[in-house]
């Protein structure tokens, strides 16, 4: 594949952007008040964990890019290490059901900001369900239009939100109080790893920058460092963010507003417009995201009908525009039952639960061909087994605290497994 430079090919800087944009995208502005909840003082640990965890899947993810350079990504993947094609078709389900998760999160961070800045004008819980709802079906119209959000547009988004975190970050440093941050590790090492598990839906996103791998500038150079760089610079504003809240308020005051947690921890550092900036900043990070998930999500609907994996009326486009309309209103109809039936911990819950299940599968895939994209086997097996440790933790934490949500998961990956047997037209011998 040629590597020359031309204008309309993605550099490092746009790759780095397309990562960081999808990590910050909502994750952090909701899962901070439930990482406090579990892990304590131990919530910045919490995201460097889950951090390492998102460095040695991305190393994975960038060999398995080279080696196979194709737009379906984790799909590809999937066909390539194993040799039944029933396990690359669960993947895609599971993708599917798994950005159905993120895009219910978003829309519920979306909703729980704009509450909060709306404040005693309106009830809480109908401002919420009403604000998310109404933002998913903004997306449902903006995307059945056509309309696309181009790479540079983009990367002015994600500068915006890094620079309003980074102003966070630089000015609630002054703010921290030792006595807040000591001992460090003040809860069981197990709710650690459960805090780690239950925010890694945060971490989703540097996967999208593989699929780019036609429209990148020398992907051979690029590919890897976008996803380290982009995974580093995430983790380092989640662990900076995480210490300024730690050490501004107190546990009780995080978990109070665990929905809208980020904001509350701006108050102590820059007063209310701490907190209606980092609000405006939720805002627009997941909305952008919601458009983002939906547009990508969408199109990989339509190629697994187009691939039998899905029925076939996932396919239909619009006969004047390129626009997959029934993929869009199911995605769209079953994010808005799941988002106005579920609560947030169950909605994290369930999208860190799926793409520890994905990222699983990727570094065993990874371990499978280690030899043909040249791949030490050591850091496949390392990342399973953390990503293996950190999803039990989240399914017995579940057990514990939530037993019906553990149900409802299981029965939604007994779904996918059985979607993929009914639609799919291969054998399963």
């Amino acid at each position: 594949m040629s590597t020359r430079r031309t204008p309309s090919k993605l550099g490092l800087v746009e790759l780095i952007a397309i990562g960081v944009g999808g990590m910050v995208g909502g994750g952090i502005f909701s899962v901070l008040g439930l990482s406090v909840e579990l892990a304590g003082h131990a919530a910045i640990l919490a995201f460097a964990i889950g951090g390492v965890i998102a460095l040695l899947t991305g190393i994975c993810y960038g060999k398995l890019g080279l080696a196979f350079q194709s737009d379906g990504g984790s799909f590809t993947y999937l066909e390539h290490a194993f040799r039944h094609k029933n396990v690359a078709g669960v993947g895609g389900w599971l993708l599917l059901v798994g950005y159905i998760g993120t895009m219910a999160l978003y829309a519920y961070t979306f909703g729980a900001y704009g509450s909060a800045l709306l404040g005693d004008l309106v009830d809480g819980a109908l401002a919420r369900h009403g604000l998310a709802s109404a933002v998913l079906l903004l997306f449902l119209a903006v995307n059945l239009i056509g309309v696309k959000t181009a790479g540079r547009s983009e990367l002015i988004l994600v500068t915006v939100k890094v620079a309003i975190l980074a102003l966070f970050a630089a000015v609630g440093l002054f703010q921290v109080q030792s006595s807040y941050l000591t001992p460090l590790v003040n809860r069981p090492l197990p709710e650690v790893l459960m805090g780690a598990a239950l925010i890694f839906v945060a971490y989703e996103g540097f996967e999208l920058i593989p699929n780019a791998i036609h429209e990148m500038k020398d992907p051979r150079r690029n590919l890897l460092r976008a996803l380290l760089i982009s995974i580093l610079l995430t983790t380092a504003i989640y662990v900076i963010i995480a210490f300024v809240a730690v050490g501004t308020l107190t546990p009780d005051e995080l978990i109070q507003a665990k929905e809208y947690a980020l904001a509350m921890a701006a108050r102590p550092a820059l007063g209310h417009f701490g907190f209606v900036l980092i609000a405006l900043a939720a805002l627009l990070s997941t909305a952008s995201a919601i458009n983002a998930t939906l547009f990508g999500t969408a199109r990989l609907a339509m190629v697994m009908a187009g691939d039998e994996d899905l029925p076939k009326v996932f396919s239909f486009r619009e006969r004047t525009r390129d626009v997959p309309w029934v993929s869009l209103a199911a995605l769209t109809g079953v994010t808005l039952f799941f988002v106005n039936t579920a609560d947030l911990v169950e909605i994290s819950s369930f999208a860190s639960s799926t793409f520890l299940l994905i990222f699983a599968a990727i570094h065993l895939s990874a371990l499978r061909v280690h030899r043909k994209i040249g791949l030490s086997p050591a850091i496949p097996a390392v990342g399973l087994l953390l990503v293996t440790i950190s999803w039990a933790a989240l399914v017995l934490h579940m057990g514990q605290s939530n037993w019906p949500g553990l149900a409802r998961l299981g029965g939604f990956y007994l779904g996918i497994l059985a979607a993929e047997l009914l639609y799919s037209k291969r054998s399963i011998v």
